[in-house]
C-alpha cells in the first residue's frame, strides 16, 4: 500500500481536516492521529494496519491509503473520459441567435455585429440538427441554451419558434428539457416569462458590474440612463416567476469598492425568493491584480446575509466540467459557423464546424485538438488537486499547449484555499 498523491491536510479550529481529491471526500482528524498518519507514511504504512487497523481501513476507504500498484495518474484520466467523451445520456446545445447587444462593455471579448441575426435557413439547419440530436436512442436530457450577444434582441423571431419545437419533441420522445440565457437583462418582461416558462426556461444569468454607480458607467441605456434600477427590477420579477437566476458580479477593483451595496437591494426577499437566486463571483480576465482575498471578504458578507454564493476558482473542473469539455455539446453561431467556448470570440477563423443544411456538423481539425488537449501539462499530473482541477477547461489546455502552466499560479496556498472552501461549504 501507499499513500495517495492527491492528499491536503489543514488545520480547522482544533482538527486536522484531510481531504483526497480523486475520492473527492474529506476525514476529519484529532492532531494525535493525524501525526500517527503522517509517522506511519515516513515510516512504512502498512505498519499502520497493525497499530490502529480501524483508523488504517478508515484511511483505505477515504482514498488517503491506496493499493500500490494503482497508477493514480490513469484513474483520473479515465474519469475524464467518462464525463466528458462516453456520456450519451444528455446533449447540451448553444445557440447565438444574433452577435449584437444593446450594451457595449469596456470588457467584453466579442465582435458585435449590428444586423447580424439567423436567417429562415440557418434556423432551418438548426430545427434538423436538433431532430438528429434528439433521435440519438440513449439520450435523456437535452439542454438547449441561448447566447449571443444579447439573445433577448431576436426572441420573437428566433428563440421562441425554436423553443416551441424542441418543446414539442422533447415531449413526444419522453426526453427532459432544460433551457437557459445568458442576458444581460434588461429587455425581460412578464410576457416573455410566460413563454420562457411554458418551453422549458427554468435559468438565466444575468450580469451586474458592480453597484448602481459603477454598473450604469458600464452597461447604460443612453448616457443620460443607466440600467442598474430596471435590471434589479427584473431579476425580481424572475424570482417572483420561480426562475433559477445566477447574478454574475464581474469583478474588477472598481466594482469591488461598493459590491456589498447590492445586498441592501436584495435585502427585501423572503426565503422562497433567495432559494432561486444565486451570486457568482467573477474576476473580469483584464483586471491583472490578484483581487482574491478582497473577493473572499465580499462573498463573506453576502453569505453573512443569507445569499448563496458562488465563486468561479471553486467550481470542480472534473466532475463539474466546462461544456466545450464535452463531446456532446456544440455553440452554434447565427450565420451556421459552430464552435465549442462561447469565452472567446466568434471569430470565423476559430470555427470549428460548419452546421450542415441537412442537420450534420461538418467538424474540423481544431475539434480534434480540442477533444485531446488534456493531460499535457507536466505541471498538471504532480499536482494534488489534478482530480478536481486538471488545469482548468480544454481551451485553458489549448492555448497552453506546448507551455508548463497553472490555473492557480503555481500557488499552493491558493490551491489549498480551494479545498479549504469545499470543506466550509460541505459542513455549512
Amino acid at each position: 500500500m501507499k499513500t495517495s498523491n492527491f492528499n491536503s491536510f489543514f488545520p480547522h479550529e482544533d482538527k486536522i481536516i484531510g481531504y483526497n481529491a480523486y475520492k473527492n471526500d474529506f476525514t476529519i482528524l484529532d492532531p494525535e492521529l493525524y501525526e500517527l498518519f503522517l509517522a506511519a507514511e515516513r515510516e512504512n504504512i502498512d505498519e499502520l494496519q497493525q497499530v490502529y487497523p480501524d483508523f488504517y481501513k478508515h484511511l483505505n476507504d477515504k482514498g488517503f491509503i491506496i493499493a500500490s500498484d494503482i497508477d493514480e495518474i490513469e484513474q483520473v484520466k479515465k474519469l475524464v473520459h467518462e464525463i466528458d467523451q462516453e456520456n450519451n445520456y444528455s446533449f447540451h446545445l448553444i445557440i447565438n441567435p444574433t452577435m449584437n447587444c444593446n450594451f457595449k462593455c469596456w470588457y467584453c471579448y466579442e465582435t458585435h455585429i449590428k444586423d447580424s441575426k439567423m436567417q429562415e435557413l440557418e434556423i432551418q439547419k438548426v430545427f434538423n440538427y436538433i431532430t438528429r440530436v434528439l433521435n440519438q436512442q440513449e439520450l435523456k436530457v437535452f439542454s438547449l441554451s441561448w447566447f449571443g450577444g444579447e439573445p433577448l434582441l431576436y426572441f420573437n423571431k428566433t428563440v421562441l419558434p425554436i423553443l416551441e419545437k424542441v418543446s414539442i419533441q422533447c415531449k413526444e420522445k419522453n426526453i427532459k428539457l432544460n433551457s437557459d440565457f445568458t442576458t444581460n437583462g434588461l429587455l425581460i418582461n412578464q410576457d416573455l416569462l410566460d413563454k420562457c416558462l411554458k418551453f422549458g426556461v427554468n435559468h438565466m444569468q444575468i450580469t451586474l458590474d458592480g453597484h448602481r454607480e459603477r454598473h450604469n458607467k458600464v452597461r447604460f441605456i443612453s448616457k443620460e440612463k443607466g440600467s442598474y434600477d430596471e435590471i434589479i427590477k427584473n431579476i425580481k420579477l424572475c424570482l417572483k416567476n420561480e426562475l433559477y437566476i445566477t447574478c454574475r458580479l464581474n469583478i474588477s477593483k472598481e466594482t469591488l469598492e461598493d459590491i456589498k451595496e447590492i445586498v441592501i437591494d436584495f435585502s427585501e426577499l423572503d426565503d422562497k425568493d433567495r432559494n432561486y437566486l444565486n451570486f457568482s463571483f467573477n474576476q473580469v480576465w483584464q483586471e491583472k491584480e490578484d483581487l482574491h482575498e478582497e473577493m473572499v471578504k465580499a462573498m463573506t458578507h453576502f453569505k453573512e446575509n443569507n445569499f448563496a454564493v458562488t465563486y468561479n476558482k471553486d467550481v470542480d473542473t472534473v466532475r463539474e466540467s466546462c461544456y466545450a469539455d464535452k463531446r456532446n455539446q456544440a455553440t452554434i453561431n447565427y450565420n451556421g459557423e459552430v464552435f465549442k467556448c462561447t469565452a472567446r470570440d466568434f471569430n470565423s477563423e476559430n470555427k470549428e464546424g460548419i452546421l450542415q443544411e441537412e442537420g450534420m456538423i461538418e467538424w474540423n481539425e481544431k475539434f480534434d485538438i480540442r477533444m485531446n488537449a488534456k493531460f499535457k501539462n507536466q505541471p498538471c499530473l504532480e499536482c494534488k488537486i489534478l482530480p478536481i482541477c486538471n488545469g482548468g477547461c480544454s481551451q485553458n489546455a489549448i492555448e497552453n499547449l506546448g507551455n508548463d502552466y497553472c490555473v492557480n499560479d503555481f500557488d499552493e496556498n491558493k490551491k489549498l484555499d480551494i479545498v479549504k472552501n469545499k470543506f466550509l461549504v460541505a459542513i455549512s
